[in-house]
């Protein structure tokens, strides 16, 4: 018999953040998550909650946890995209049907409780964080903030009547590329308008507003965009302030005006991989010690975009290849050898096409669900 019981105070918190060890334990791929990390994103200081709210549940067997699940219910997606839609996420199960059955049924009804007519997922916990249950791509490890997962999970998911809305694409590409010709000329010839100038550390929190300014421009018209909160993207630049090299982070002007942005991330997950979760009591000088003297040979790009007056131009096409070229060189001095471009929306043609062109790959898939609470 499965029983699935509701997360409602710390014990149950940190049991419900440790049901991943027991389904993970063989799979050389993942990365344990530092418990501390977890049970911060999952408390009420996460800005997150201020404008949304969730519910988190445990499935077991006998005393046994085999499975989780949350369900969350975001307030900027009803007054952005007008609509009852929900969310699902932080999924983790044995490969065990009747878990995936009891563990959808309890969030499901706690969404049609809410109101909601349709649930998506997996997110955990928005699409600003780790979103997309991975379906191709299973013998590499993830990258900082994206996820993993079991290869029968799609499976699974798909027998509780999901289906696929979107796919979002992970590219990779050695350091060592070269600029296509024609590229390297074009942007030989824009030098004159187009300035690329990396993060001021001195200037953290001006440049910080205009990478969500350009962040918010560029991607408001994608596919379930919803705008970081200031509070978000201020704990978001906490992290850029803590793990990033100032020239990880790029910013483009043309004629003085900043018009596009990228931020990129070394690979934390080569940094705590052996640490099971715990920086005590000595993981965090381990963690200190690796970032320092043994830089991470992985990076990824998880943050970029170009005002929407450029996307679609010549100059927008140049503006990424500069500001790819100019992390690519902080890349090589840090001894970083291949960086991992994600997400790309499956239908973002032209990213696609420019990344391809310096040889990137899509060499990983994460897959986005969605079922009518209705039927």
């Amino acid at each position: 018999m499965i029983r699935v019981a509701p997360v409602t105070d710390r014990p149950a918190l940190k049991e419900f953040i440790h049901v991943p060890w027991n389904i993970y334990h063989s799979d050389p791929c993942w990365v344990p998550p530092l418990v501390v990390e977890r049970l911060h994103t999952f408390s009420p200081k996460n800005p997150y909650f201020q404008h949304a709210r969730w519910q988190a549940w445990i499935a077991y067997e006998g005393e046994t946890p085999v499975g989780r699940i949350s369900a969350q219910i975001d307030e900027l997606q009803a007054s952005r995209h007008n609509d009852q839609t929900g969310f699902f996420g932080l999924l983790e199960a044995e490969d065990d049907p009747e878990v995936f059955q009891a563990l959808f049924q309890t969030a499901e009804e706690w969404l049609r409780c809410r109101g909601m007519t349709r649930v998506r997922g997996p997110f955990s916990l928005s699409i600003n964080q780790e979103c997309g249950l991975l379906v191709d791509g299973f013998d590499y490890p993830p990258m900082v903030m994206m996820g993993h997962a079991r290869p029968y999970y799609g499976k699974r998911i798909e027998a509780n009547r999901y289906k696929k809305v979107q796919d979002l694409l992970a590219y990779r590409v050695g350091i060592n590329f070269l600029l296509p010709p024609g590229v390297a000329l074009f942007l030989k010839k824009a030098k004159g308008s187009l300035r690329v100038r990396p993060l001021r550390r001195a200037c953290l929190k001006e440049d910080l507003c205009i990478i969500k300014e350009i962040f918010e421009e560029a991607w408001s018209d994608n596919w379930g965009f919803l705008p970081f909160t200031d509070k978000e993207f201020s704990e978001f630049g906490h992290q850029v302030k803590l793990l990033v090299e100032d020239d990880f982070v790029q910013i483009v002007e043309i004629d003085g005006e900043p018009s596009a942005m990228l931020v990129a991330f070394p690979n934390i997950h080569e940094v705590i991989k052996d640490l099971n979760g715990r920086l005590l009591p000595l993981g965090w000088l381990k963690a200190l010690w690796r970032l320092k003297v043994s830089y991470p040979r992985t990076g990824r790009v998880a943050l970029m975009g170009v005002r929407k007056r450029f996307q679609a131009t010549p100059m927008g096409a140049a503006m990424a290849y500069s500001m790819i070229e100019a992390v690519r060189e902080a890349g090589l001095r840090k001894g970083i050898r291949q960086v991992e471009l994600s997400w790309i929306l499956e239908g973002n043609k032209s990213m696609r096409h420019i990344l391809e062109s310096l040889g990137a790959e899509p060499y990983k898939t994460y897959r986005l669900y969605e079922k009518d609470l209705q039927e």
